[in-house]
């Protein structure tokens, strides 16, 4: 099948038609934190035993750092006590022991750094997998989500999804789940250990608890929504900018920059004002929670040298429990910058899981229709359809293609012609009424089956990064380099690809700019030829070429549909004089249908339309 439109360059889908949607209301809070953060735990599932072994060594190297002040401390209070007994002259400085004491804590710091490393590690293998998961999920459920969806949610939205939110949630995993893990296991720890010192320096250190605690849920309460409005404005950006840059030439060829500018800025304050917001109420907590720390420290330190001066506590352990209470406040500090990004994590979360939880297509049927051959007989029966099922477009429609037959479809802009492709193709259902294909209805194959059946040219075309030989072969995988140079042949692509460097091996930019349009078009078509199908659609294919070059590509089109069934939606009535039928349309009806010759004897509506259309031509001749 023959997908054409080139990417970025309509909101509207490769065929146009359909009702666009507006992007998420900005502004609006994560709807469900804890509901996300379930679904996300249950996506690491699969990493259970690589993330207790992070859980483990995470512990194991935080209590070795914990373990640390305490017996150092020892060591300080031998080098005090050894110092007092010289001055008194009772004594020496145990610097055996000092030296066992300090070889034990350089060991222990050791070991921490070592567990540190590997579960760094370990955790940087995690996130990336999740990374790569989510990339991957995303990217089938793509290609299981309906047309609708993105004839209504701009390219951006899709892409931030992607790679922002997915990146997002990579970075909360590599660094801020072992950061929690340290922080959590550090707070208790060093708990613990400053009640063994003394319980009343460690009273006095939690008082700064309460304080805390409650300002850092003031911080997150406020910054929670902005989190959630700069990824929202982030994707309504990236849209913006990458439907400006995919149609640069029309925007400029239409002075559009301005009104550009414009609409980027707007997008774009937005942004740097919940982005400032959010940052400048992140960069908030450290100081504030490091200020009330340093309260904390103050206090601690004016009791320890009462106690030290009433020899009720050693100088070792108030060296320990003040290298503690800093240990204390950092993690927690460190804990509440933590929930400002797991806020934005949440959110990021949020909108990968709703894409994910999106409707997809109907199911395909449990039985599918397998056809050995494909005669190419297509009917429809009374079909009605409608965007929005309250404004129909199609309404009743009826017509049949015979096999081999040449099917045009005419009428003004807005009448059904492309979207009764759509519905052939299955990119829509029918509300009512059906489509039969060999006398089956079309939603008894599946969809792969269906596609299959069709080969498609659409005016706008779509070729990708890559040579001219892999663009043809896109119609058919297999195709050998033969099969693709006389399908290139038939399609008159030969004569022009000889004239370029590097001929069938040169290699189309991203923008295809280096190629005419009319030369994009001629390549569609090859690619069409290549696939060889049964049923042909063909939207105004030769719309872009020269008149030369169209009665070229005519002559191969009408050796190429020969004995196939064939779609022409047609805008210039004198490319379809030959059709074998010619459906009229207006309004979503057909309002007539026979062939060229009958149709202009009625004097109806194809006259009408056809006549005006010829004498504009006569006009122009006669301008010209």
């Amino acid at each position: 099948m023959m997908m054409q439109g080139r990417p970025g360059q309509q909101r509207r889908g490769p065929m146009g038609g359909g009702p666009m949607h507006g992007p998420m209301m900005a502004g609006a809070k994560a709807q469900d934190f804890m509901g996300t953060m379930k679904k996300l735990v249950a996506y690491l599932g699969k990493y259970r035993t690589a993330i207790i072994i992070v859980f483990v060594f995470a512990i194991a190297s935080t209590a070795a750092n914990i373990a640390g002040p305490k017996i150092l401390g020892e060591a300080t209070t031998k080098l005090f006590e050894g110092v007092i007994a010289q001055l008194n002259g009772s004594g020496e400085i145990d610097f055996t022991t000092i030296g066992r004491i300090v070889l034990t804590v350089l060991g222990l710091y050791g070991i921490s750094a070592l567990f540190a490393y590997v579960q760094g590690w370990i955790m940087a293998d995690v996130s990336t997998n999740i990374a790569y998961r989510f990339r991957r999920d995303i990217s089938e459920k793509m290609n299981r989500m309906p047309l609708k969806y993105f004839d209504g949610t701009t390219h951006g939205e899709v892409l931030s999804r992607i790679t922002n939110d997915v990146d997002t949630v990579n970075q909360t995993l590599s660094q801020s789940l072992t950061q929690i893990i340290t922080s959590l296991v550090t707070v208790v720890g060093v708990l613990i250990m400053m009640l063994s010192i003394s319980w009343l320096m460690t009273l006095v250190a939690l008082i700064i608890i309460p304080l805390s605690m409650g300002t850092v849920m003031l911080i997150v309460r406020q910054s929670q929504k902005y989190f959630k409005q700069q990824q929202d404005y982030l994707g309504h950006v990236n849209g913006h900018v990458e439907e400006m840059y995919g149609g640069h030439i029309v925007m400029k060829a239409f002075n559009g920059e301005e009104e550009s500018i414009k609409k980027f800025d707007e997008s774009n304050n937005v942004l740097h004002d919940v982005a400032w917001k959010s940052q400048f109420l992140s960069g908030m907590m450290m100081p504030i929670m490091l200020f009330i720390g340093n309260l904390g420290y103050v206090a601690v330190a004016i009791l320890g040298g009462y106690l030290a001066a009433r020899q009720t506590i050693t100088v070792g352990d108030i060296q320990a429990f003040i290298q503690y209470v800093r240990s204390f406040t950092q993690p927690i500090s460190s804990l509440a910058n933590i929930s400002n990004v797991l806020q934005q994590t949440a959110a990021a979360a949020e909108r990968v899981f709703e894409f994910l939880e999106e409707d997809e297509e109907v199911l395909e049927t449990e039985s599918p229709i397998k056809l050995e051959t494909v005669e190419g007989h297509v009917e429809f029966q009374n079909v009605h359809f409608g965007y929005n099922p309250e404004k129909p477009i199609i309404n009743d429609f009826s017509a049949e293609a015979e096999p081999g037959h040449k099917i045009a479809i005419v009428g003004p802009t807005g009448a059904g012609k492309t979207t009764m492709v759509k519905l052939l193709m299955r990119f829509y259902d029918v509300d009512s009424g059906k489509i039969l294909v060999d006398g089956h209805d079309i939603r008894d194959y599946t969809r792969h089956d269906l596609r299959k059946m069709f080969g498609m040219v659409l005016q706008d075309t779509w070729l990708y990064n890559g040579s001219i030989l892999e663009n043809i072969r896109y119609g058919r995988p297999s195709a050998t380099d033969e099969e693709v140079i006389a399908a290139a042949q038939m399609a008159h692509v030969d004569h022009f690809v000889h004239t370029l460097p590097d001929g069938y091996h040169m290699v189309l930019n991203e923008e295809t700019s280096n190629i005419s349009q009319g030369q994009m078009q001629l390549l569609t078509i090859a690619r069409a030829f290549l696939a060889d199908p049964k049923i042909l659609i063909l939207d105004e294919a030769t719309s872009s070429v020269d008149t030369r070059t169209e009665i070229l590509i005519q002559q191969a089109m009408d050796k190429l549909m020969k004995n196939r069934t064939s779609f022409v939606i047609a805008h210039r009535l004198s490319t379809i004089r030959n059709a074998d039928l010619i459906l009229v349309m207006n309004h979503g009806d057909i309002v007539e249908q026979g062939t060229h010759e009958d149709l202009l004897a009625r004097g109806g509506f194809y006259h009408n339309l056809y006549m005006s259309q010829f004498s504009k031509q006569e006009e122009l001749v006669a301008v010209a």
